[in-house]
């Protein structure tokens, strides 16, 4: 991390976050290691977070949109000139679960051999942390020769296809969004609704989490602006209202 200019590093319940076997793999980033903050479970790691992203090798649909490393990088940066954005990785052995995955707005991965996909933690994380910091020298090198470039320029990943065949445009640069928290109060919510409207099936666990984790990634990979977030508590208030009418 601290190789790539990398400094908040958030743990989600190690088993040690401190002893002198980590502080040995550290060496020189002793300082990052001891200002980690260290969490209980990964929504309270990335509730201050406006978009969330997972670094996974395992594709499938279920899963959400993917970007290779390095388009993800871009369009990563991009959205983080503005707004706080949070990484997250796997464990060592198992990775990301299912559950965690739901969390991310989108996947991004690293190209590797099929004979052997998985990378080591370390691995994994100075590669993602490269591309961002390779986002930001082609940033800055686009700025220094082209003065007085368009908006345009702000966004290359505009439209850009991703592996799974799925378009993702470059985020929302410029724009503040909402943070974690309040995207989960905002799904909670949704939820409630859809179950009032009778939308989602009585009984059916499993469709009912498909259809909530299809909306979580929708949402989750442009985010929200402060007055989106507000028109949608507004259509679900008044979804409510008449639904109470007419009972």
């Amino acid at each position: 991390m601290k190789n790539m200019g990398f400094r908040n590093l958030c743990l989600v319940n190690p088993a040690s976050a401190l002893n002198d076997e980590a502080k040995w793999f550290a060496r020189h980033a002793v300082d990052v290691l001891e200002s980690a903050c260290v969490c209980e479970t990964v929504a309270g790691a990335v509730s201050g977070a406006s978009l969330v992203v997972g670094a996974t090798r395992r594709k499938g649909r279920r899963r959400g949109v993917f970007m290779n490393a390095d388009a993800g990088g871009r369009r990563l940066f991009s959205i983080a000139r503005h707004n706080k954005v949070a990484i997250l990785f796997g464990r060592e052995d198992r990775g990301l679960f299912n559950l965690e995955v739901e969390e991310c707005g989108f996947l991004v991965t690293i190209p590797a051999s099929r004979e052997q996909p998985s990378l080591n933690l370390s691995q994994a994380v100075m590669i993602v942390a490269y591309e961002l910091r390779k986002a930001e020298r082609e940033r800055g090198a686009r700025e220094y020769g082209h003065r007085g470039s368009t908006e345009e320029s702000e966004t290359p990943e505009s439209g850009r296809e991703c592996p799974d065949g799925a378009t993702a445009g470059a985020g929302r640069a410029g724009e503040l969004l909402v943070t974690h928290a309040e995207l989960s109060a905002l799904y909670a919510r949704m939820a409630e609704v859809l179950r009032l409207l009778e939308y989602l099936p009585r009984g059916n666990r499993d469709l009912e989490n498909k259809m909530m984790a299809n909306i979580k990634h929708l949402i989750g990979r442009a985010g929200l602006t402060g007055w989106e977030l507000k028109m949608l508590h507004g259509i679900c208030s008044r979804i409510e209202k008449k639904c109470s009418e007419t009972e």
